[in-house]
C-alpha cells in the first residue's frame, strides 16, 4: 500500500490555481471547475489571496494583488521542485495579475485565464466579444490592448459591461445570471460568434447559461485549465 501510495504521488499532475482576489469561496468554485475540466489524474489545489480585496476592479487593484500572486506563485513552484514538468500554475483573475514576472521567476508553466480564453476564442471562432461587470474604463481599455498583444485585434468585437451593481451581482446568482444573459444577447448583435465571460468569479455563469444561446459561452478557467497540460 505504501508503495501504491508513493506511486500515485509520482504519477499524478498537479495544479494551482491562485485566486488574485481574496474570496476563498470564489476559488473553491474554481478549483472545482478545473478539476472537472483535468479529470482524476490532475490534483487541483487552491490558493487564495487573502490581503486582496474580494473583488479586483480596476487596474490599481490587479497592481495591488500582484505582490500576493507573486508570492503564492513562488511558494507553490518551491513545492513542487522535481515536478516542473507534471505541474502547472493558473492565475484566476480575468487581467492576469503577475502573469509575465512569475513566468520569469519559476520553470513551472504559468498561464493566466484570461490570455487562456484568448487563444482559445481566437483558435476556435472567427470573431469574440467579452462580457464583464466591472465598469472601470481603465480596465476595459487594458483587455483591449492584451487582444492586441497577442495579436488578435482583428477577431475582437470589443466589451460590454452589465447594468447593476457588481457586489451586487456577485453575491446572487440569479441576479448575476439575468445581467449576464442580457448583456450576452447585446455582444451577440455586435457580431460576437463566441462569448466570453470575463472575469474568474463569472465563470460558473457560462455553464448556467449556455443552454440559453446558440453560440459558445467561454468560461476562462476551464480555458486555462486545458491549456495547462495540452499536449
Amino acid at each position: 500500500m505504501v508503495f501504491n501510495a508513493h506511486l500515485e504521488e509520482l504519477t499524478i499532475k498537479h495544479l494551482i490555481l491562485i485566486n488574485p482576489n481574496g474570496n476563498s469561496d470564489a476559488t473553491a468554485i474554481m478549483v472545482e471547475q478545473a478539476q472537472t475540466v483535468l479529470g482524476l489524474g490532475v490534483r487541483v489545489m487552491g490558493k487564495t489571496n487573502t490581503q486582496a480585496p474580494n473583488l479586483l476592479a480596476t487596474p490599481a487593484d490587479m497592481q495591488l494583488a500582484k505582490q500576493g500572486v507573486l508570492a503564492l506563485g513562488l511558494e507553490a513552484a518551491q513545492a513542487l521542485t522535481g515536478r516542473e514538468k507534471s505541474s502547472a500554475i493558473i492565475i484566476a483573475a480575468f487581467s492576469d495579475p503577475g502573469l509575465l514576472e512569475l513566468r520569469t521567476q519559476v520553470s513551472i508553466p504559468v498561464l493566466g485565464i484570461g490570455e487562456a480564453v484568448f487563444l482559445e476564442a481566437a483558435a476556435n471562432h472567427k470573431r469574440f466579444s467579452i462580457v464583464t461587470i466591472t465598469p472601470d474604463p481603465e480596465l476595459l481599455a487594458s483587455f483591449c490592448t492584451r487582444v492586441a498583444e497577442l495579436g488578435l485585434g482583428a477577431q475582437y468585437c470589443g466589451a460590454r459591461v452589465t447594468q447593476g451593481n457588481a457586489q451586487t451581482l456577485l453575491v446572487s446568482p440569479q441576479l448575476l445570471d439575468a445581467a449576464l444573459s442580457s448583456t450576452i444577447t447585446k455582444s451577440i448583435h455586435d457580431g460576437a460568434q463566441a462569448i466570453i465571460l470575463g472575469g474568474g468569479p463569472l465563470s460558473a455563469s457560462a455553464d448556467r447559461l449556455q443552454p440559453q444561446f446558440d453560440i459558445p459561452l467561454l468560461n476562462p478557467v476551464a480555458a486555462a485549465a486545458r491549456a495547462a497540460f495540452k499536449d
